[in-house]
Parts: structure tokens; sequence; C-alpha cells
């Protein structure tokens, strides 16, 4: 199966939550959630039953992998990495899909969306340490420097979205210098400071099964 190409919109309506998935709408009094539309589908408006606690736990996972645009696979290899670290499983799982490069180019402001992201890396137009990277799954650590490539192309599309990413707010775990189109990752970001949408303890579980 491939990766969902739909209206995104749908998605944050069918979780209930924000996933921050359409960019600068996702602000706006335009969005779906601000707007309290029901769930997509004939029967949105319905009372919906008693959820399961497996259908919860599943729930929980759904929404945590569509906002980071994962498919089922590469998250599950991306819990696997989290579950061999020592400490709390969710929370690494948290850390690592954060420090993601297309989320940490999305962060950054470089990008308008974190689908957006993805393609400027995919297309080459960001740099890892001074080497051009076009993985986006690829996992930073602290000391990473991440720069848009001097170039028209490259630097025109991060200047569009610098200039819409007004209102977010930007991570404390990043230093950002957005004249010189460089960020550098000065910390891993606590679960404070990533604030999921989530509770990942019900994704430890429901892999725990």
């Amino acid at each position: 199966m491939g990766r969902y190409s739909g209206p995104v919109c749908r998605m944050c309506r069918r979780a209930g939550a924000k996933l921050f998935l359409k960019g600068a709408r996702c602000y706006m009094a335009k969005c779906a959630i601000d707007q309290g539309l029901p769930p997509p589908g004939v029967h949105g408006l319905r009372r919906s039953r008693k959820i399961s606690d497996y259908g919860q736990q599943l729930r929980e996972k759904q929404k945590l992998r569509h906002q980071y645009g994962m498919r089922e696979g590469q998250f599950r290899r991306f819990f696997g990495n989290a579950l061999r670290k020592q400490g709390v499983t969710g929370e690494h799982l948290l850390q690592m899909l954060e420090t993601r490069l297309d989320n940490v180019v999305y962060r950054m402001g470089f990008a308008v969306s974190r689908a957006a992201a993805r393609q400027l890396v995919l297309h080459k137009h960001v740099t890892v340490n001074g080497h051009t990277s076009n993985v986006p799954s690829m996992v930073l650590k602290v000391g990473d420097v991440v720069v848009v490539r001097d170039r028209p192309r490259s630097r025109d599309l991060a200047t569009r979205s610098i200039e819409s990413a007004t209102t977010r707010q930007l991570p404390s775990w990043i230093a950002i210098d957005p004249k010189a189109f460089r960020g550098e990752i000065v910390s891993i970001p606590t679960r404070e400071e990533i604030a999921p949408v989530v509770e990942e303890q019900a994704i430890v579980e429901l892999y725990s099964r």
C-alpha cells in the first residue's frame, strides 16, 4: 500500500486532533478541527460506540504515524529501535521521530509541512554537516548542522516557508539562523518540548500484545 495522497484534513477529523499536515492552514480559523467539523463519512455526526482498549491504542498509533507521514513498516522499525534503548520506550520513540531529518527541516521553518520537508530533502535541497542528504528518515544527533543549499531554487523555497512560518513557535532544542538558512541540534528534545498529540504509552502497550 502506498503513501496516503488524499485530503489531509480528513485525517485530522478522523483523529479528532490537529496533526498539522496542512501547513499554514492549520493555524487559521478555517482549520477543520477549530471549526468543529465531525469525523468523515456518512455516519460522522452519529454518536460513536464506546471504543475498546485495543481500538484506543490503535487510534493513538495511527495518529502518531500519520502526523509524521510514515508507513506502517517504517513506523514499526522505529518502535523496534526505541525498544532496544534503555529507558522509557515511548519517550525514546517520540525523540527519534522528532529528530528525523524531514521533521527537523520542518521544525526549523524551512518547509511549511512535514510532507513539504520530505520533498525538500528528497530533491537534495539540504545538507547535513556539509554533505547533501536525500534520506528523510535519517535520525540526527546533537551537534548536527542542517543547511539549505546555496542554490536559487533551494533558497527560494525556504524563504517562502520562513515567511509563512511566523505563526509557528520555533523549538528550543534547535538553534536557528534563518538569514544563513542554517540550523543546529543543540539538545535532544524532552517530551514536554515535543508536546505530543498522543498517549505514547498506549502505542507501547499495542506493540507489546
